[in-house]
C-alpha cells in the first residue's frame, strides 16, 4: 500500500462518519424532508427501519467494504418497500462515483426480488471538498446501455442563511458545514445558538445533546468569542439569555465549570451589578478565574500581545502581566 492510499484510508476513520450515522438514524425523516422535500413525500416514514451492517464485496477491486446506513422504507407511489442507502464521504476520492456505483450492483443482485427500487445518496461532508463524478454511463450510437446517478448532498455548497430559520434539528447540527465565510462565522454562531434555543421546546434532552455533539463536530469555537456571544444575547433579551444559562451544562468544552455556572446564574438571579449583562460579567468573574488564567497563557504561547489580550478581556493590562507570570 502506497502513501496516498495509506493516508485515504486513515482518512476514513474520523468520528464525522459515526456521529452522522447517529443523526441520520435518529432524524432521518427530518434530513429528508430538509434536503429532498419531494421525495419526502412519498415515504411512508412510519414504516422505515434500518437494516443490520451490509457487507458488501467488490469482486474487482478485491476489497469489501460494511455499510452502515441502509435502510428500508415505504414508497407511497409504488405502494411497496424501498432501500436508501446513505454513504458519507469528508474526503476526495476520484473513484467514489464508481464506489457507489459497486454498492448500488450488490444491493440490486442480493434485494431486487424484495425491493423495487434502491435510492443512494452521498453526503459530502469535507471543507475542501471539490465537485466529483456523481454518474457512470455507458452507450454506443443510438443506444443507452447504462446511466446511473446518484442523489448527493453537498453541505458546503448550501447557503447557510436560507436554514437559521428552520426548525428542523438537521439543520441545527449541519449548518457549521455549510458555506460561509470567515467575516460571517460569529454571526453563524450566534443563529446557531438561536436556532437550539428553539429546539429545546420541541426535542427531548437525548435528542437535543445529540445535535449539539454533532455540531460541536463543526464548529471552531473560540471561548472568548463564545462569550461575548453569550453576553450579546443576554443583553438583548434577558428570556432568551435565562434560556441559554439553562443548556449551559452542555457546553463543559467551552470551559465553563460548575462554579461558572452557578456564578452566572447567581449573577443574573441577584442582579449584582446594575443590568443582566453585568451580573453574568460577575458572575463569570467568580467562577472562572482559573480557566480564564489558563486561557491567557495560549493566548501568549499562540503570540497574542499582552496589550490585545488585554483590550478582548477588557482587563487592565497590569493584570495581565500579573497573571501570565
Amino acid at each position: 500500500m502506497n502513501e496516498l492510499e495509506e493516508r485515504s484510508k486513515q482518512q476514513v476513520v474520523v468520528p464525522h462518519d459515526e456521529a452522522f450515522k447517529k443523526l441520520i438514524q435518529t432524524f432521518f425523516k427530518e434530513f429528508i424532508e430538509l434536503f429532498f422535500p419531494k421525495l419526502h413525500l412519498k415515504l411512508d416514514h412510519t414504516q422505515t427501519r434500518f437494516l443490520m451492517q451490509e457487507l458488501l464485496v467488490d469482486i474487482v477491486g478485491q476489497e469489501s467494504r460494511t455499510l452502515d446506513l441502509l435502510l428500508e422504507t415505504r414508497y407511497t407511489e409504488m405502494d411497496a418497500y424501498i432501500l436508501i442507502h446513505f454513504e458519507p464521504q469528508s474526503y476526495a476520492d476520484k473513484t467514489f462515483h464508481e464506489r457507489m456505483f459497486v454498492y448500488f450492483a450488490r444491493l440490486y443482485e442480493k434485494y431486487r426480488k424484495e425491493h423495487k427500487l434502491i435510492i443512494p445518496i452521498a453526503i459530502f461532508t469535507g471543507e475542501r471538498y471539490k465537485e466529483s463524478e456523481d454518474k457512470i454511463t455507458m452507450a454506443i450510437p443510438d443506444h443507452q446501455i447504462l446511466h446511473f446517478q446518484y442523489l448527493k448532498v453537498e453541505l458546503n455548497k448550501k447557503n447557510w442563511r436560507h436554514f437559521v430559520n428552520s426548525n428542523n434539528p438537521v439543520a441545527a447540527a449541519l449548518l457549521a458545514k455549510m458555506g460561509y465565510t470567515n467575516k460571517e462565522r460569529r454571526e453563524l454562531r450566534l443563529a446557531y445558538l438561536r436556532m437550539i434555543l428553539r429546539l429545546q421546546l420541541s426535542l427531548d434532552q437525548a435528542q437535543l445533546a445529540l445535535i449539539m455533539s454533532v455540531a460541536d463536530l463543526y464548529f471552531k469555537a473560540d471561548p472568548l468569542e463564545d462569550q461575548a456571544i453569550i453576553e450579546e444575547l443576554i443583553g438583548k433579551d434577558e428570556k432568551e439569555g435565562e434560556q441559554l444559562m439553562e443548556l449551559m451544562p452542555a457546553w463543559k468544552r467551552w470551559g465553563f465549570d460548575e462554579g461558572h455556572e452557578e456564578g452566572i446564574k447567581e449573577g443574573i438571579k441577584e442582579g449584582v451589578v446594575v443590568g443582566i449583562k453585568e451580573g453574568i460579567k460577575e458572575g463569570i468573574k467568580e467562577g472562572r478565574i482559573e480557566a480564564q488564567n489558563e486561557m491567557i497563557r495560549k493566548m501568549i504561547n499562540k503570540g497574542i500581545s499582552p496589550e490585545d489580550i488585554s483590550n478582548m478581556l477588557e482587563l487592565p493590562l497590569d493584570e495581565i502581566k500579573v497573571r501570565t507570570n
